[in-house]
C-alpha cells in the first residue's frame, strides 16, 4: 500500500486526524510520515514570525498524530504552497499527498488560489483530500467507484486492500452511468458482467463486495451514493491528468469544466481518496 506519505499542514482543519485514524489501518501503520508547511513568500520583515509560527504548527501537528517527534520528518519551506507541495512530493517520491480542502467549486477555487485545487489539478500522484468542514470518523464503510478501467481497477483493488485490514470494514462498488443499458439478445447486461467481475476480484483480495448500479450525472450520483451507504471514505479512479507542457499554465476549461472527480472533490460527504493512473 502506501509506505510514503507527504501531509501538507496548514493548520486548519482535520488532516492529522485523519492520518492518525488510518495509522490503525496495518497497510498505514510503517508508512513514513513527511509532515510539510509553507511559509508564504509574501512573509517579508514579519518573515521570523511567520517561520517560528510555522514550526510552532509542526510541532502541534506531530502532537495530534500522537507520535514521537523523532519518528516524523518535518519540513519548513517558504514559497508558494501550490508549487511547494508538489516540489517536496517529486523530493521525496511521496506515494500519497494528503492535503485539507476548503471544498471550494471550481471557481472559487481558481479566484481564492486554492493550493489543493491546483496539486489536484497537476500531481500525477494518489491524494487524500479531508475537507475542513468535514467531521472525520473511524474508517468503516469504503465506497469504491467501478468503472472497469485500467486506473479503475487500481482504486478497487486499493480499497479492498484497506477494507481486508479494517476490522468489521464493509466495502460497497458503484458502477453508474448515464442510463440504463439494454441489455443484449442473449439476456447479458453489461453492467452486470462489470459488476460481477469488480466482485470477483474482490473475492481474490479476500473481500465481500457490495455492488450497485446506479443511473445519473457521475459526480452527483457517486456523492449521493456515499451519503447513502454513510461512507467514511471514498475511493475513485480520477483520470484528470494535465500534460506536462500545461504546468505552467492556468487550465480554465478543465477547471471550469464538468470533471467528475472535481466535482466528488467539492460535494463528497466523505475523505476522498483519488487514484491516479501510472
Amino acid at each position: 500500500m502506501f509506505r510514503n506519505l507527504l501531509i501538507a499542514d496548514s493548520g486548519k482543519g482535520h488532516v492529522e486526524e485523519m492520518v492518525r485514524m488510518l495509522r490503525d489501518i496495518p497497510g498505514f501503520a510503517q508508512a513514513r510520515l513527511n509532515l510539510l508547511h509553507v511559509v508564504p513568500e509574501q512573509a517579508g520583515e514579519d518573515l521570523q514570525e511567520h517561520w517560528q509560527r510555522g514550526a510552532a504548527l509542526l510541532a502541534a501537528a506531530v502532537d495530534k498524530l500522537g507520535l514521537n517527534p523523532a519518528d516524523v520528518n518535518t519540513i519548513l519551506r517558504q514559497g508558494d504552497t501550490k508549487q511547494t507541495v508538489l516540489k517536496v512530493a517529486d523530493e521525496l517520491d511521496a506515494d500519497l499527498i494528503v492535503m485539507g480542502s476548503r471544498g471550494l467549486g471550481r471557481l472559487q477555487s481558481i479566484l481564492a488560489n486554492s493550493a489543493s485545487q491546483y496539486v489536484f489539478q497537476l500531481s500525477t500522484r494518489p491524494m487524500l483530500l479531508v475537507r475542513d468542514d468535514l467531521y472525520v470518523r473511524h474508517v468503516n464503510r469504503l465506497l469504491v467507484g467501478i468503472d472497469g478501467t485500467g486506473v479503475g481497477d487500481d482504486a478497487l483493488k486499493l480499497a479492498c486492500e484497506l477494507a481486508r485490514d479494517i476490522p468489521g470494514c464493509t466495502l460497497t462498488g458503484v458502477h453508474v452511468t448515464h442510463h440504463d443499458l439494454t441489455p443484449t439478445r442473449q439476456g447479458h447486461n453489461p453492467v452486470d458482467s462489470l459488476l460481477q467481475q469488480a466482485s470477483q476480484r474482490a473475492r481474490g483480495y479476500g473481500v465481500e463486495l457490495n455492488t450497485l448500479h446506479k443511473t445519473g450525472e457521475i459526480g452527483r450520483v457517486l456523492c449521493e451514493t456515499a451519503k447513502e451507504v454513510n461512507a467514511d471514505l471514498l475511493v475513485i479512479a480520477s483520470q484528470d491528468r494535465r500534460p506536462l507542457v500545461a504546468r505552467g499554465l492556468v487550465d480554465l476549461d478543465k477547471l471550469l469544466g464538468g470533471s467528475v472527480s472535481d466535482y466528488v472533490r467539492v460535494h463528497a460527504p466523505a475523505p476522498v481518496l483519488l487514484v491516479r493512473e501510472p
